[in-house]
This record gives structure tokens, sequence and C-alpha cells, in this order.
């Protein structure tokens, strides 16, 4: 089981304000068939990767078009004669969770990068200030953080690594990893749920990138003190 202490992710206070790899054997030779151990446990999210907003889902679309179909459905209900002033007023009570979602999703996705280390053992995402995610390759369910403000969990749907996220409010958040079989392209489902109303999902494409990080090297000298150049270099 891998257990991770960190905060739940990206800062719970705002959540409750809007809420209230591969593993490589031994190489085959060409002659002989590879053994179990040689093939890839899961697939390969290792990486650098930056959202493709082009293809991505913008949240405001999407919240428009599904607060659209729940008054579709309670026009429908209207003209099949059910005009119990209770269902339309639970359609608007419907409507209101669903936007609440959408901030939420919203802001949980804004990141618009991510880093991706996967080993033999765990793969680990990280994205810019935000907590960690992390989950092992060999398992295929595990929990990986529990307090009073929520818990987490992750696991393998075939070839998807999906993490569940529970809110003590009730409200359920859950990331689904899934990468082409080109390996350039990631796709990341997330849908904010809870028992009220609908779900509320937003999709978002990644493609890999070549990441260079510059920064500042220093040197300490005796007659100019310290002196410090930029430099660049690959990240591995």
């Amino acid at each position: 089981m891998i257990r991770t202490f960190h905060p739940l992710h990206w800062s719970l206070p705002a959540v409750a304000l809007l809420a209230a790899m591969c593993l490589h054997g031994p190489q085959a030779s060409a002659t002989q068939a590879p053994e179990l151990e040689d093939l890839p446990l899961r697939p390969d999210f290792g990486g650098h990767w930056e959202k493709d907003y082009g293809r991505s889902d913008h949240w405001e679309q999407e919240l428009h078009r599904t607060v659209q179909q729940v008054h579709q459905q309670a026009q429908l209900q209207q003209r099949r004669g059910d005009s119990n002033p209770a269902a339309i007023s639970g359609a608007r009570r419907q409507a209101r969770a669903i936007i609440s979602k959408a901030r939420l999703a919203e802001m949980i996705t804004r990141p618009d990068s991510m880093r991706i280390v996967q080993t033999g053992e765990l793969v680990r995402i990280e994205r810019p200030d935000d907590a960690p995610l992390i989950c092992s390759t060999r398992e295929n369910r595990q929990a990986t953080f529990d307090n009073v403000h929520g818990s987490e969990s992750c696991g393998w749907s075939r070839d998807q690594l999906v993490f569940d996220i529970q809110l003590a409010e009730g409200v359920s958040i859950q990331h689904r990893f899934d990468v082409d079989t080109e390996g350039e392209t990631l796709r990341v489902l997330t849908r904010v749920s809870s028992r009220s109303s609908r779900s509320f999902d937003l999709r978002h494409f990644f493609t890999r990138y070549e990441a260079r990080s510059t920064g500042l090297e220093c040197v300490q000298t005796l007659t100019q003190g310290q002196v410090c150049s930029t430099r660049s270099r690959r990240q591995q």
C-alpha cells in the first residue's frame, strides 16, 4: 500500500468554500518469447505534459450545456402533464448545485501542465501549486489518504489510472488518467458529484513536451564576492 501523508489535494479550505511506468525486466532475445515479468505492468504516463486548450473542454460551455439539459428535462415533464411545483423547484435546485460543482471542477483543473514520474512501483503526478497524486502500479486498489477533511483512494480500471476523493461535505471528486497507444496524448476526466444532483464532468487533453529549466548558478569569488550566471538544462 502506498500512503502519502499530505494535506488533501489543493487547499481543502477552498474546496469547503465551494463545496460547503512501466516495469521492465531483462530484454528478451529475438528468438526468445518475452516472460510475463518482462512486459509493461501499466501504461507509461511518465513525462512532462502541457494542456491542449483546443481539444479540452471549456468549463463555462460545459456548464451551460449541463444546466440546459436539466431545464429541458423539466420542460419535458411539464409537456407530459407533470406540472408538480416540486419537480420544477427541484430542477432549479439541481441547476444551482451544478453551478457550484462546475466552479469547483474549474478550480481543480486550472493547472496547464504537469510532470509525471513513473517507476515499476508507483506513479507520481506533480501539478503546479498542488500536492502530488501518488498511486502504486502493482495494487489494483489502495487507500492513500484519510482524515477529518476527507479520504482518497486510487486504483486501475483496465488501462486507466483513477483517483477518488471523498470530501467531508459529501462531494466526490474523481480523476481518470488515460494515455493513447502512441503515448503522446494524455486524457484526464475530472468528475465532481454528490447525492443531491447530477455530476459535472470536464475533459482535458495534454500533449508531451521537452521540459527545460533555466536558473542561476552562483559561485563565491575572492575579488567580486558572489557571481551568478544563468544556465539552462534539460530536466530528466
